[in-house]
């Protein structure tokens, strides 16, 4: 776990910070099927409707109070009640901190935040060519659902992702 980190939930000033971790890892287009960059107002926007049942915290580099990651976990659907034991994970590590623990830090914090919530289950997806996220996903308990076939086209790309589940 990072040492070097304070974990918080999201505040609506974030935003400008949250984008600068997240807009690179998009613009690399390695990492994530987002396939589009967000401005501060956007996420602003996203901050304020975030679902009630939801979690969303931030890391923080205690050297300079900088935002270097982020952790969400939403409703896997509201449509029905049948899926409220279910969340779904996102999780975004400025590029320039990766294998800092950061990411786990925060799941540590989110998931506790999950079960106080009544979660009993986290579902994400990993892309297949991915396979680093994949360990570090299965390190925290994750395992292997199955694989989506072309399940996101970047252009005209492509990307399997591999459906993940950890029991809380």
């Amino acid at each position: 776990m990072a040492t070097d980190v304070d974990i918080r939930p999201v505040r609506m000033e974030d935003a400008e910070d949250i984008v600068c971790v997240l807009n690179p890892i998009i613009e690399s287009g390695k990492f994530t099927v987002l396939d589009k960059t967000f401005t501060a107002e956007e996420e602003r926007e996203y901050i304020a409707a975030f679902p009630e049942r939801g979690v969303f915290f931030v890391a923080l580099r205690r050297q300079d109070k900088r935002i270097v990651g982020l952790q969400s976990l939403e409703p896997f659907a509201t449509y029905t009640r049948a899926f409220d034991h279910v969340a779904v994970l996102g999780t975004f590590v400025d590029l320039s901190c990766w294998r800092h623990g950061i990411a786990a830090s925060l799941s540590e914090v989110s998931f506790e935040a999950a079960r106080r919530k009544g979660y009993e289950k986290i579902f994400t997806y990993v892309r297949a060519d991915n396979p680093a996220s994949l360990a570090f996903h299965e390190k925290l308990g994750f395992h292997v659902v199955g694989t989506a076939r072309r399940q996101a086209r970047l252009g005209t790309t492509y990307i399997d992702e591999i459906v993940i589940e950890k029991f809380l």
